[in-house]
C-alpha cells in the first residue's frame, strides 16, 4: 500500500525545474502529481510517477540528486473536513505528519492526499481501521 515518490534536490536558480521536468518529458514520464517545498537556495521536488524506476533512470542519466521515499496515498472527503478527520485519527495514534500535499483526481470522487508520517505502516493501519481509504500504488499511478 506504499507509494514511490520521488525527491529531487534543485539549486534554487532560474531554469534547474525546467531541466528536471523537460528530462522526464523526454523519457515519456508523465507527472502525476508534483510539490516543490523551497528556501532561497535550493529546493527538493516531489513527484509521483506511473514508473518510478524510468524515472530514477532519467534523473540519472541527467545528472541529478535523488532519493526515493515511500509514502500514502489516502482518499479523503472533498468537503470541509474531510482532511481534519484523516489527521485526527493520525494525531490519537501519536503519529507525526512530516509533509503532504494533495490532488483531485477525475477518477475518484474523493481528494488524494499523500502523506509521509513518521510511522507508515502504523499509519496505514490505523487509518484503515478509522475507515479512511488508502488508495493502493497503481491506483495512484494511473490517476
Amino acid at each position: 500500500m506504499k507509494v514511490k515518490q520521488i525527491s529531487i534536490f534543485l539549486e534554487n536558480k532560474q531554469g534547474h525545474l525546467l531541466e528536471v521536468v523537460d528530462a522526464l518529458a523526454k523519457a515519456k514520464i508523465n507527472i502525476r502529481a508534483l510539490s516543490i517545498a523551497d528556501t532561497s537556495e535550493f529546493g527538493i521536488l516531489r513527484i509521483i510517477v506511473p514508473d518510478p524506476e524510468a524515472a530514477k533512470k532519467a534523473l540519472k542519466k541527467g545528472g541529478f540528486t535523488f532519493n526515493e521515499n515511500d509514502i500514502i496515498a489516502v482518499g479523503v472527503s472533498d468537503t470541509p473536513g474531510g482532511l481534519a478527520k484523516a489527521l485526527a485519527v493520525l494525531s490519537e495514534e501519536g503519529i507525526n505528519v512530516e509533509y503532504l500535499y494533495a490532488f483531485v483526481s477525475k477518477a475518484e470522487e474523493k481528494a488524494v492526499v499523500v502523506l509521509k508520517t513518521d510511522k507508515l505502516e502504523s499509519s496505514i493501519k490505523t487509518l484503515k481501521k478509522a475507515g479512511i481509504s488508502i488508495i493502493p500504488p497503481k491506483e495512484v499511478y494511473s490517476l
